[in-house]
């Protein structure tokens, strides 16, 4: 019984949930949704253990996109599909939508050879831009994915593009405990 209760204890494991929809208007009369995707994990794939970012279909759409680039002879997993008669007030389609989400991230994070890309990682436990992302993955940043992922949700992220201030102000950021983590009770 001890062994078996060690080995569990050793199981690596990865959760995501994706919850908590959020409506913003972009303009007076077009608005969007994002989605708060919440990590927890012993995995050694990841540099946080527990996180929290919010994205919108878009950028789930972007992240598809580039594992794709990354997976060329591999299926991968669909997103729910683009519909646009999408209505951010019916409750169905924005449930349907979250568990597309959410499955579609379960399946990737399932697949080695994905888990290997700094895009999943940066999409998954950094606060950063599509634009950003990309940049901060092709090394075309001042900071690292390494450190965009443990300063995420910490407002450091900004000041990491200006190297003046990099050591003074995120470093007090990042030892304060300030880095993001999420609150991993049941909603």
């Amino acid at each position: 019984m001890d062994s078996m209760v060690e080995n569990l204890s050793k199981t690596e494991f990865i959760s995501i949930c994706v919850r908590n929809p959020r409506l913003l208007k972009d303009y007076l009369w077009h608005a969007h949704l994002d989605y708060e995707i919440c990590l927890q994990t012993n995995s050694m794939c990841f540099r946080k253990k527990t996180s929290s970012v919010r994205r919108r279909y878009s950028e789930f759409v972007w992240l598809r996109d580039c594992l794709e680039q990354n997976a060329l002879i591999m299926e991968l997993p669909n997103l729910p599909p683009w519909n646009p008669f999408f209505s951010p007030g019916n409750k169905e389609q924005v449930l349907q939508r979250m568990k597309g989400f959410q499955e579609f991230l379960e399946s990737v994070v399932q697949i080695p050879l994905l888990l290997s890309d700094s895009r999943l990682h940066l999409f998954l436990q950094s606060d950063l831009s599509i634009t950003k992302m990309a940049k901060c993955a092709s090394g075309k940043t001042s900071y690292t994915v390494a450190e965009a992922i443990q300063r995420s949700g910490s407002g450091c992220i900004s000041r990491l593009e200006d190297k003046a201030s990099f050591d003074s102000d995120c470093e007090s950021c990042s030892s304060s405990g300030l880095g993001g983590s999420v609150d991993t009770s049941v909603r």
